[in-house]
Formats: structure tokens, sequence, C-alpha cells
């Protein structure tokens, strides 16, 4: 008739529905079975010192790139403008003179 659902908070299998929610009445935790939690669905992007970024920031590049199928290279130290996030968390959009380009926030400094 009713599964047994586990709380995601403490891991107490002893949770309950209680009309629209489940219900852990050990830590009284609260949620839909079909959301996730919100730590989840969240993506947040880091720079190399695990700084948060957000759109518009301004990064540092903080070694020598090679750009694939150019012979140009960022150097260390490029500072680089009004960054976009992507849908990949280890990637950023930016320009760097005038050129469009993806770059890994392992390489980035804010």
């Amino acid at each position: 008739m009713s599964e047994i659902t586990v709380c995601p908070q403490c891991s107490v299998d002893n949770c309950y529905f209680d009309g629209t929610l489940n219900v852990c009445p050990d830590c009284s935790h609260e949620w839909n079975e079909g959301s996730e939690s919100d730590e989840e669905t969240t993506a947040v992007v880091r720079d190399s010192n695990g700084t948060i970024l957000v759109d518009g920031d301004a990064v540092t590049v903080i070694k020598d790139l090679k750009v694939k199928g150019s012979s140009m290279v960022i150097k260390r130290g490029t500072k680089v403008k009004s960054i976009k996030l992507t849908d990949n968390v280890e990637e950023v959009d930016c320009r760097i003179d005038g050129t469009s380009m993806v770059l890994k926030t392992c390489f980035l400094k804010k």
C-alpha cells in the first residue's frame, strides 16, 4: 500500500506521507518525493582557489594557455572581464582580444 521512504537528511526509514509532503518524525524534515534538494539542482561554479564565480565577474588567467587551432597564446596574468557561466560548471564563456573563447575554471582566479 505505501512504500517505506528514507529521509534524505538523517537516513531514518520511518518516514510517512502527510497528504502533500513526506515527513520524518525524527528530524522534522519535509520534502517532496519527486523533487531533488536545492543543493543538488544548483550548480556552483568555482575558480582555482575555490572562490564562487557569477556572471559578469572579472577573472585572471593563472597559467599560459595555448589556443587550439591557432598560434595564439593566452599569457599568465591576462585579465578577462565579464565572464558568462555555461551549463558545465568547469567552463566559462568569455572574450579575449575580441575572440570568443571557453576557458576551464581551473585556470582562472577571481
